[in-house]
């Protein structure tokens, strides 16, 4: 058997009566060889105490010298337990191991025990005494209406951490609950844990250190403000209470915007949004998502910071909307995602190996198709389905040939489609200068054109929609140049001919300096 003793929060009056005997049974085994005392440390104030009464034991101090880190340390100091207990498998020889604090809370070497001794098949007693948390609560005196978190500051990132495929492993805190925070024990960890904690909380928000807890004569409780946290003395008994932010102080995340979307949406919330179908937000995603391409095409990260808020936000009305109705939620909408991202990219989350993005593309495509092969409700019976009927026509446009060029539909080389041009523009003229000009002819034709340009695009891999965005915000720069140097001339633009003007224009060019 194994037996693990919690020895308390740190002074000796609160070390159970069942642990303080345990441990005197197996000093005296220790001793006399026929059982083991192991202490994860004996840097614990009741040791000191213990040692008076003549405790026999082992220590693993040295392993957390030598050891590179704390996940090393442990799993060697819970193979040393586990060794010795198995010798009892055939002999009776009884291990105790005493732990600081309670046995079952933040203790990774029991955790491992416990897991490993199941298996094989060495039963574990616990005795307990108090943690650290009732001394840390009794020493800050706090008031903890809506629950504490208890974590392992090392723990804190400061970043979401995300397993392989994503997932957050290890988020920041709760700051609507209070935090108690242990493992900071020297200025690197008080530093890792400030920088961790100033992502959500003001620099200035006042925190309480608390060293020794509970320990008569030593207990130290020191309210700072966050930002000096690295600047104060800090030991191995050292815990930082961190309290609750006031609602006007936390940081907004997802599930508020998600919670507030509802709320407007309640019986008694804003009667526009109530009003709202997914019909009716059409034009304003569409709009939404136009203002941050300009943002991007501004280069303006703060204002595009503020446009995807509300392209995010039509994302959250629509889930909203179809979770009123039983179709699905924003989780629903999450995991469909997750989802088909890992799905898609077997090369970073599979064992597939690529060489290159373009073989990224092809393989995308590939598991596209399977898809569509397995969903009979979606299967497409042209290569020309599933391109979305809204997009702009540019883009449209490139999407349609790029798949007409699967099937071989294809030019052989780039001067057939110049020729092609030369073709679609001598048809425009014909029908612009024919003696009874049509219009509907007119579109056709023209369209012919727009669209045998877009295979110029296609083929040097040009976007032909920012290529006509670019040279829109060209022109706007040379005529806002032509506008400013008629008013510095005092003259009126629709004053001046024909030839005025492209004498203006051509310096616009020129001061611009743009093809």
């Amino acid at each position: 058997m194994i037996t693990i003793v919690g020895l308390g929060p740190g002074d000796v009056s609160t070390l159970s009566l069942g642990a303080r005997a345990a441990l005197h049974t197996a000093s005296v085994q220790h001793a006399a060889g026929t059982g083991r005392l192991f202490l994860r440390t004996a840097r614990h104030p009741v040791v000191d105490a213990l040692n008076a009464e003549g405790l026999q034991y082992a220590t693993f101090d040295n392993i957390y010298e030598t050891s590179p880190d704390f996940a090393s340390v442990y799993r060697t100091i819970a193979d040393a337990v586990l060794s010795a207990a198995k010798q009892g498998v055939t002999v009776a020889f009884p291990v105790t191991f005493a732990v600081p604090g309670h046995p079952l809370f933040a203790e990774e070497t029991v955790r491992i025990i416990r897991a490993e001794a199941g298996v094989a098949g060495i039963p574990v007693k616990i005795i307990s005494s108090g943690s650290f948390v009732e001394a840390v609560l009794t020493a800050v005196q706090a008031d903890l209406g809506d629950g504490c978190d208890v974590r392992d500051a090392l723990t804190l990132p400061e970043a979401d951490t995300l397993d392989r495929v994503g997932r957050r492993v290890s988020g920041r805190p709760d700051t609507a609950r209070s935090l108690m925070l242990y493992q900071v024990f020297d200025t690197a960890s008080a530093s890792h844990t400030k920088l961790a904690l100033m992502q959500d909380y003001p620099d200035d928000w006042e925190v309480s250190l608390v060293r020794w807890a509970g320990v008569e004569g030593k207990e130290d409780v020191k309210t700072i403000p966050l930002f000096k946290l690295d600047r104060e003395a800090v030991d191995y008994l050292t815990t930082v209470f961190v309290p609750a932010l006031p609602p006007d102080l936390r940081r907004p995340r997802f599930p508020e915007l998600v919670g507030l979307m509802a709320r407007l949406r309640a019986p008694d919330g804003c009667p526009w949004d109530r009003e709202q179908t997914s019909a009716s937000l059409r034009k304003y995603f569409i709009e939404e998502t136009y203002e941050a391409i300009e943002a991007i095409d501004a280069d303006d990260p703060d204002l595009l910071c503020e446009e995807l808020g509300d392209v995010l936000l039509q994302v959250v009305f629509h889930a909203q909307l179809a979770t009123e109705i039983g179709d699905f939620n924003i989780e629903d909408v999450v995991n469909s995602i997750v989802t088909k991202l890992v799905r898609r990219h077997p090369h970073v989350f599979g064992e597939i190996s690529v060489a290159d993005s373009d073989e990224v593309l092809r393989n995308w495509e590939q598991i596209k198709k399977a898809e569509k092969k397995d969903d009979s409700v979606r299967r497409r019976n042209s290569v020309l389905d599933g391109i979305p009927a809204g997009l702009p026509a540019l883009m449209a446009a490139m999407e349609l040939s790029k798949r007409a060029v699967k099937v071989g539909f294809e030019w052989g080389s780039i001067s057939g489609v110049l020729d092609k041009i030369d073709e679609e523009l001598a048809e425009l003229r014909n029908e612009l200068l024919c003696d009874s000009p049509d219009n509907e002819r007119i579109s056709a034709e023209l369209g012919d054109l727009i669209f045998t340009m877009v295979q110029v695009a296609r083929w040097r891999k040009i976007d032909p929609e920012e290529s006509l965005r670019t040279m829109l915000k060209r022109f706007k720069t040379r005529f806002q140049h032509m506008e400013a140097e008629a008013t510095s001339r005092g003259v009126e633009l629709n004053s001046l001919n024909i030839d005025q003007l492209d004498e203006m224009w051509n310096r616009a060019k020129a001061a611009t300096n743009r093809p």
